[in-house]
């Protein structure tokens, strides 16, 4: 039987506002500061109708601007109406980029509205035998409702529907669809400006229509109705005329498509996913389920024989018990093939919690087109002989994805892992950092212009054959970039080391720990009760709405910046009031801020504790655009050093069982080292020469003042500008940062660089080489590509300028601190020590000590930081030794 189609038309400005106001752009925005919240909000609408409804046909209509033959007619229309938000427009040329990604068209014509559009396409779909939905925010489209056509109403929320059929109309309203532009004329609307009758309601207006049946048939016996109700009607009768005739849809607009013009197509994969990416859309929800809506296949197939793959079928199947050896025997291990074997590519579903692991199945995919999967917890003594055999096997080259992960779960099985070629994951984040997702199916689509590939035993064997494709595509990107060797000799043995790290983990104090918990908590309860005195009556810390209400309500604190609930209660808006007030409130809620977010921090790590006692952390190889390694689950990082509160959660902390002592060391000042050897600065590498404090140094030469008078002010501003040159940071920024205005900022920036003039040149240099080559380098080579220095969106191009600035540095110095891993790694090793690395955060490195082994590390462990790489200025590293990692700390 014939699928009957089912057409859908979307209000495209009607979902944009709705997303604007749902969703605040405060919180939507990539890290180079574009709004994506409309984008956002839209796109998940999207991804829930599509799912829901499975349309067969769709289309989206926008507004071109406000000019139509309904403000000719009366000028007055919509004008009360405010302007499109700042950037409102930016994300709709971009939200057309993804519709058409998606295979949906996109419809606009000059002089008439979305509705007018949705009209006609509507009135020509009814009699092809289309079902027609409407998603809509506006109730006019309800004069369409039909047997054929259904309109999705937005009730309070996006996610609110109402199905408006003719029942539900005549439910709502007790009219006909037919007869509620009639009802509406004699309404008004206000959101339209078209004006009411005075006194007269919604029901009475309905009341009248029901009764005489149009709205032409009451006029015409206007006379007949009785009191002051028929009076005020007479009397609006020209008005009432007109609204009608606005309100009336268009129902024959020319429209340059047809409508099999709307028929669904399959997604452009690589755009869309390409534009993800970029709009950093990292939530795998709203991914998974857009990718689910593609009409070229949304999952990918159950047979994996059934999936294309470079034109030729998939030959894969799932091995029993016993039959791996075989498989190797003839596919991975062919005869005469020695070292030279086929690259075979792995791919695994596996899971990880508090450092124990778990493989549920293992795919293998050859360059050939075969593929098998088995499930480790079936295999036999052979099958485990012949799979460990080829893992092990330096000579036989493997394609993996995530070798990291790979590597900490194999290690839990005690399988080793050798030969590796290349990791798919990271080679594309070398080639493309900053991405919203590395997994296999977003890098799929994105390279591939494949479906995801699904789950089960089929979905795993399509995961490797992607990952042989990807390795293949990758490998000849990499090659002549340099980075070939960034990825082999740097991020390759750098996730072994890392899969050791997480693997052992850090051994915490939980007693001491729980211990904290109880503390901070009874700090934000003694917070909420200075708080709660303040105001007078008790009320929430924690809530944004009830601190909005007593701060800006019932104190009349001066505002803070506007944002869509009323009025910023943030850090930053907080700290300010606290410099505008003598009220004591804004500081009491930053402390409680400050307990409630150390709470987390120890609650966290007491969730995160494994059955041995220690913390499993994950470091993240593939996050930070600059190369830096991150840390989750928990995360490590945000553990404060510089207040006793946060030493107090360090202290816990500590060596575990077999072990005497924990080890610090850190880089000092690495980022300035880095700028003073990238730009070659007389002025900033004589500073560092001197020996003296590099700020207070810096500080005299920009005021021109002896040493000595420095102040503590100077040092500050000046400590602020160094740090913040690394990061690309604006004279606004350093405004922001300092609390200064930016007229002051400005100057006190033109008066360091005129002091470091190679530090302003090398910068410079640095954007317009970017400009022209289209990436920035790091000491090794790593680069980062800024395809947007050149776009002509202003916001998105001085985004791009502060990447380049930032980049070479904040990514060399991770380089750095990398090499300087992997040379204490292997120190350690060459000497025969137990001691062992634990944690990397920032600059630091933190090892747990054996006993009797101090000296000797903290000796070796000097020496590999300070020469990890050779840079003008040298390389300070401070260390220190201790019973926990507060105590080490130097």
């Amino acid at each position: 039987m014939t699928e009957r189609p089912r057409l859908l038309l979307l209000d495209g400005h009607s979902l944009a506002y709705r997303a604007y106001h749902a969703l605040p752009v405060e919180n939507f925005s990539t890290t180079g500061g574009q709004p994506t919240n409309v984008i956002y909000g839209f796109a998940n609408m999207l991804a829930n109708v599509l799912r829901d409804e499975r349309p067969t046909h769709a289309a989206v209509a926008f507004d071109v601007s406000r000019q139509t033959f309904r403000t000719e007619a009366f000028p007055e229309y919509k004008a009360t109406r405010a302007r499109s938000p700042e950037g409102f427009g930016d994300q709709l040329k971009i939200l057309d980029e993804l519709l058409a990604a998606v295979g949906i068209t996109t419809l606009r014509v000059p002089g008439y509205e979305a509705d007018d559009i949705i009209a006609t396409l509507a009135t020509r779909a009814v009699p092809a035998g289309h079902e027609v939905l409407i998603m809509t925010g506006d109730r006019d489209v309800l004069q369409l409702v039909g047997p054929q056509v259904t309109v999705l109403y937005f009730y309070r929320t996006a996610s609110e529907l109402i199905r408006y059929t003719p029942q539900r109309v005549e439910e709502k309203y007790g009219l006909t669809p037919a007869q509620y532009p009639d009802f509406a004329a004699l309404r008004g609307d206000p959101s339209d400006n078209l004006p009411s009758i005075p006194g007269i309601g919604e029901k009475t207006a309905a009341k009248w229509i029901r009764e005489h049946g149009s709205l032409a048939a009451l006029l015409d016996s206007a006379d007949q109705v009785k009191g002051k109700a028929g009076e005020r009607l007479r009397a609006a009768a020209g008005t009432v005329r007109l609204n009608r005739r606005l309100t009336e849809l268009v129902r024959d607009v020319d429209l340059p498509v047809s409508l099999d013009d709307l028929r669904r197509r399959p997604y452009d994969l690589r755009t869309f996913s390409s534009l993800l990416d970029d709009l950093e859309f990292r939530n795998a929800s709203i991914r998974q389920r857009l990718f689910a809506a593609d009409p070229g296949g949304g999952a990918a197939p159950s047979a994996p024989e059934r999936a294309g793959i470079k034109g030729e079928p998939l030959k894969g199947r799932e091995l029993g018990p016993g039959e791996l050896p075989e498989w190797f025997r003839t596919r991975a291990f062919p005869a005469g093939a020695g070292a030279a074997a086929i690259p075979v590519a792995l791919a695994a579903e596996w899971t990880w919690a508090r450092g124990e692991g778990d493989i549920a199945r293992i795919a293998l995919a050859t360059a050939d087109g075969f593929a098998a999967c088995f499930e480790p917890a079936r295999m036999t003594e052979s099958d485990e002989r012949a799979f460990t055999a080829w893992l092990a096997d330096p000579g036989r080259p493997k394609a993996l994805h995530d070798v990291k992960s790979l590597l900490r779960v194999f290690g839990e099985r005690g399988w080793r892992l050798d030969g590796v070629a290349t990791d798919t994951a990271v080679a594309a984040y070398l080639l493309l950092p900053g991405l919203a997702a590395y997994g296999i199916p977003d890098l799929a689509s994105r390279y591939l212009g494949r479906r995801p590939p699904g789950e089960g035993a089929a979905g795993c064997m399509l995961q490797a054959r992607a990952v042989l494709e990807l390795a293949d595509r990758f490998t000849a990107e990499l090659d002549g970039t340099g980075m070939e060797d960034v990825l082999n000799d740097v991020e390759l043995p750098l996730a072994d080391l890392l899969a050791r790290m997480e693997r052992a983990g850090v051994c915490v104090d939980a007693p001491l720990l729980r211990e904290l918990e109880r503390h901070f908590e009874g700090e934000m309860e003694r917070a909420a009760e200075e708080a709660a005195a303040i105001a007078g009556h008790p009320f929430n810390p924690g809530s944004t709405k009830q601190v909005q209400e007593v701060l800006f309500g019932e104190l009349g604190l001066p505002k803070t910046k506007k944002i869509k609930s009323g009025y910023s209660t943030d850090v930053d808006a907080l700290t300010w009031l606290a410099t505008q007030t003598d009220n004591g409130l804004p500081e009491i809620l930053l402390r409680h801020r400050d307990q409630s977010r150390l709470r987390m921090t120890v609650a966290g790590l007491l969730r995160e504790i494994g059955a041995d006692g220690r913390v499993h952390t994950t470091f993240q190889q593939t996050v930070a655009a600059t190369g830096r390694l991150t840390s989750t689950e928990p995360n490590l990082q945000v553990i404060p050093i510089r207040t006793e509160e946060g030493r107090r959660i360090r202290r816990a902390f500590v060596p575990g069982e077999g072990y005497e002592s924990l080890l610090t060391a850190d880089y000092g000042q690495l980022e300035l080292r880095v700028m003073a050897h990238l730009s070659q600065d007389p002025t900033l590498i004589a500073a560092f020469a001197s020996g003296e404090d590099l700020h207070t140094t810096m500080a005299a030469r920009v005021f021109g003042v002896a040493p000595g008078a420095v102040t503590a002010d100077q040092r500050r501003k000046i400590k602020a500008m160094s740090y913040g040159l690394a990061y690309g940071l604006s004279a606004f920024g350093l405004a922001r940062q300092l609390g200064i205005a930016v007229g002051e900022a400005r100057p006190l920036m033109d008066a360091y660089f005129e002091r470091l003039g190679g530090v302003r040149d090398y910068l410079d240099h640095t954007v317009q080489e970017a400009r022209h080559t289209g990436y920035t380098r790091t000491i090794l080579g790593r680069r980062r590509y800024l395809p947007h220095l050149t776009s002509e969106n202003r916001q998105r191009r001085e985004t791009a300028e502060r990447m380049a600035l930032n980049a070479p540095i904040q990514g060399s110095a991770a380089d750095i601190v990398k090499i300087a891993m992997l040379r204490v790694d292997a120190a350690l090793a060459e000497a025969g020590l137990r001691s062992r690395l634990l944690l990397q955060v920032h600059d630091e490195l933190v090892l747990e000590v054996a006993p009797g082994e101090g000296d000797a590390v903290r000796e070796l462990v000097h020496d590999r930081m300070a020469t990890a790489y050779p840079i003008s200025v040298g390389l300070e590293v401070a260390t220190g030794i201790g019973p926990d990692w507060n105590t080490a700390a130097h």
